[in-house]
This record gives structure tokens, sequence and C-alpha cells, in this order.
């Protein structure tokens, strides 16, 4: 998947769409996620860390942004980020399970991870089966919400919200878009599972860590953050 051709596709109606629902989504949870260090992963045209708080943000992705690589191999410390964004990472991604065990190694504990994904239960999940896999973002792995909760279970994750987006069928053109705005808010109130986009807020639960509050210190957070990110010191393992 190259960035061109996603970014092409966002220019498009339907990729527009995407981005005013999922960009609601994103912005509604970072203001009040708190921390260090918060990175997105993907969809770099998307300001998903516009509203974010935490004081020091950067993107990523395998072909662009501040630090390029594998959403499976992050070239970070463990225990080194507070906020991962990771939208259709796991879509695009050909490692998608080993991609949330290195989001789990990374975050700090009590850490948040927002993922978004395509619905493969929906009119979107339809219109995949019905086109070109070559074509982005019908290329998209498409895995179901219940497999991303079960990962992330599986990764002693805590699941927090879950959320519905882009109830209205992937018609391509704006006119047929602007007809079926009536559809989008049906679909939201009674099939409300069936939308083509997920939104999943999970926090990263170890068994023993007790979290001591940090001293704000601006002046140190940006001191060797790449490739890897600032240091934490308010962490204190059971065993010390």
């Amino acid at each position: 998947m190259s960035i061109e051709k996603q970014e092409q596709w966002l220019e498009s109606p339907l990729g527009q769409y995407l981005q005013e629902q999922e960009q609601a989504l994103f912005d509604q949870v970072v203001h009040d996620i708190f921390g260090f260090n918060a990175m997105q992963f993907g969809m770099l045209k998307m300001p998903l860390l516009r509203h974010c708080r935490i004081p020091y943000q950067f993107n990523a992705d395998g072909g662009g942004g501040a630090i390029r690589c594998a959403p499976h191999q992050l070239p970070f410390q463990a225990d080194s980020l507070d906020l991962l964004l990771l939208p259709h990472t796991l879509d695009f991604s050909e490692h998608p399970h080993q991609t949330l065990r290195e989001a789990a190694r990374v975050l700090v504990p009590e850490g948040h991870i927002a993922i978004t994904g395509f619905n493969p239960v929906s009119t979107w999940g339809a219109r995949r089966l019905a086109s070109d896999h070559e074509i982005y973002p019908w290329d998209a792995n498409f895995l179901s919400l219940m497999r991303i909760k079960d990962w992330l279970t599986l990764l002693d994750f805590e699941v927090i919200e879950v959320r519905m987006a882009c109830h209205m069928p992937p018609f391509r053109n704006s006119s047929g878009q602007g007809k079926l705005r009536m559809i989008e808010r049906l679909g939201a109130r009674f099939w409300p599972l069936m939308g083509g986009v997920y939104f999943v807020l999970a926090k990263k639960r170890v068994i023993g860590m007790r979290l001591i509050k940090p001293a704000w210190n601006k002046s140190k957070l940006k001191a060797g953050l790449l490739p890897t990110p600032t240091q934490r010191t308010d962490i204190q393992n059971k065993h010390e």
C-alpha cells in the first residue's frame, strides 16, 4: 500500500467522508489522555493528534512521517509511549497481530491505544467482496472487531470504549452520499454494529505495577526522543 494511493483515495468524496467521521472520534478521545509521548502511525494526512494535550507528539509510517518503520518493528524502547494511534494500521499491516504486540511493548502501563479498522460485517465489507482487492482501500485486511478485541485481551489490554462510524454505504460520488445521509442516521440508531468502520480505545494493564505521578519538566521531553521516545521515570515495578 503506497501513501500516494492512500492520499489520492482520501481526496475522493468517500475518502473525505471517512476522514470526517474518524477525525471526530479521535478528537473526542485524545483530548482527555495525558502523558509525555504520543504517536500516530499511518494515515498521515489526518491530524488525529490535533486536540491531544500530550506535550511531545510525532507520527510514523512505512513510507513517510517523522519516523519511517514497519508497524510490527517499532524502533522504541519498551514502556516509552503514553498514547498510540493506529488508524487502519492493522488493516494494512502484513503482520497485524505482531503489530499489536509491538504496541503493547512500547506503551507504558496504563497507556492508551486507539484503533480504527474496516468492519467486514457492513456494507463496506460487502463492497470489498465485490471489488478488485488490488484497489485501495478494498485491499485492506478487514479484520473483525471481535478478533481485535480478542487480541487486545490476550495482550492484557482493557477495552475502554467501542464505537462505530460510516454507516452510509460506500458510494463513489458525492451526490449519492448526499441522498443517503438519512441512512447514516438510521444506521447509527438501528444497526449500530454494522458501521463501515469501528473505533476501539483500550488501556494497557500490567499486574503488579504501581504508578507514581511524574514531575513535569518540559525541558527534558525532547531530549533523545528520536528514535527512542522520552525515558520514563514515573513507573515503579513491584519488585523494586
